[in-house]
């Protein structure tokens, strides 16, 4: 079920009103039935393997509990393995295949392995993650395991951040199932006000700078470079607003009925340092690599060339996770590549600015210059292959040469584009803030921005970028 329709609001409204009206017990089986419908919407075939991977999990969790010596750790490996595979056959097998039959052709073969009609299920590597974080988490005995098995099912299937999170740590979200939450007018103002904000967020700024990026990006051969540039930098946008105004809503809708989900983004743009970007970027996927893969790896404890190495494994795991194709792939190794090589220059060639030049104006700078890093990234992350993001960045770095300054939009459509844009910038952590305890004033600013979703929106059942993950 999409956030940004109609649908969603018929059901939201019906699911709060029978949280409220039932005992403790009920709401835990209200929001997991209510979850599983949510999901069944897209497909309901898939909710089998959410099935499966949940009685896997839940057993698992209790006897690695009660468990000692290497079967905690062989039943650890059994519940990995469970979700990976899953993971593994839905996400990556064509594309592994794929890469195979390209080597196998390449060495003058006619054979070819067969490819599987595959559909990946909604938001598969968002709760195959959260699910996996359970497990990892009783093994390390930070978590008990959780005994009954309809509360456990709801910590995976909540269906706020069901299909694109935040991937929720079990330490965050399992004790508050087992509150009892009154209802809170409070609680009530500031979760509507979030998914107010976070629908205007996808509506309006993301699905309108989408239609001049699919434009541009579905035949990079027929624009000039001025252009792309300008629908890379929309896209930039477009992809923040999109997914953190699915964060926005799912944080929200938890927030009425009393639950706090973890932030996921804190003002990316606004970083000064691609390090800092991935600590204001996707929080609960960041901190999930680094929690169970970069330390596990050794972390800051290994030497210099091995670090490197493991800063440069995990962001193209990273790009691997959020895609199988080479252009994610490259997408997280170039973020690697940038991690490394600032890692390289703080050390061997530092460099104090600050003892001839403002720091004001040192800080714009790291921050453009991170920007412009991070939108070279975005082009192979939106771009449909190797090839067009090859022919985008070239088209892009011509600019200058052939002097193309002419776009095929109008400047209406311009203006209100880049309009939108500045809105974004000067108003994004200000709204996440924004206080409600003033009831008139609450009203005022979520009719206003009811009214702003409906009259300037775009309404034609546009998928969250983030849900193909």
């Amino acid at each position: 079920m999409l956030f940004n329709s109609l649908q969603f609001i018929f059901f939201f409204i019906v699911v709060t009103l029978a949280y409220f009206s039932l005992p403790h017990r009920g709401r835990i089986w209200l929001l997991l039935l209510a979850s599983c419908y949510f999901y069944a919407v897209f497909k309901p075939i898939y909710i089998l393997i959410l099935f499966v991977t949940i009685v896997v999990d839940y057993f698992a969790g209790i006897w690695i509990e009660n468990a000692s010596g290497p079967k905690r750790k062989w039943l650890l490996i059994l519940s990995l393995v469970t979700n990976i595979g899953f993971l593994a056959y839905f996400k990556y097998y064509n594309f592994f295949i794929e890469n195979i039959n390209h080597v196998i052709f390449n060495l003058g073969s006619a054979q070819q392995l067969e490819l599987m009609k595959i559909v990946l299920p909604i938001g598969l590597s968002f709760h195959t993650f959260q699910a996996m974080s359970y497990t990892i988490e009783v093994y390390r005995g930070n978590e008990k395991a959780e005994k009954d098995f309809v509360t456990y099912a709801l910590y995976v299937m909540f269906y706020p951040q069901l299909v694109a999170g935040p991937i929720e740590r079990p330490q965050n979200v399992l004790w508050q199932f087992h509150e009892k939450f009154n209802y809170d007018f409070e609680n009530l103002k500031a979760g509507l006000m979030r998914m107010a904000w976070g629908m205007f967020k996808k509506v309006v700024i993301a699905d309108r700078l989408a239609m001049v990026v699919d434009y541009c990006y579905d035949n990079p051969y027929e624009h000039n470079g001025f252009t792309l540039l300008i629908a890379t930098i929309f896209f930039t946008f477009q992809i923040y607003c999109d997914f953190s105004g699915y964060s926005d809503i799912a944080i929200g809708a938890a927030r009425v009925m009393g639950f706090k989900l973890m932030e996921n983004f804190e003002a990316p743009y606004f970083a000064k340092s691609i390090s800092e970007f991935w600590r204001r970027w996707h929080i609960s996927l960041s901190t999930w690599f680094r929690d169970y893969l970069y330390i596990p790896l050794g972390g800051n404890r290994v030497g210099e060339v091995r670090r490197y190495f493991n800063n440069f494994l995990v962001f193209m795991l990273s790009g691997l996770w959020h895609g199988a194709a080479w252009t994610f792939i490259i997408w997280g190794a170039l973020h690697g590549i940038y991690l490394v090589l600032a890692q390289i220059r703080k050390k061997y060639a530092p460099f104090d600015a600050e003892s001839f030049i403002p720091k004001s104006i040192i800080n714009v700078f790291n921050l453009t210059f991170t920007f412009v890093l991070v939108m070279i990234t975005w082009v192979f992350f939106r771009a449909k292959g190797l090839t067009n993001a090859k022919i985008i960045l070239s088209k892009i770095a011509r600019i200058s040469t052939y002097g193309e300054l002419a776009t095929p939009f109008s400047s209406n459509e311009m203006i209100f584009c880049w309009f939108l844009i500045a809105v974004l910038i000067l108003k994004d952590k200000f709204m996440k803030q924004i206080r409600t305890e003033n009831t008139p004033m609450f009203y005022l600013k979520f009719t206003v921005l009811a009214f702003l979703c409906y009259f300037l929106g775009v309404f034609t059942s546009n998928q969250f970028i983030y849900f193909q993950f």
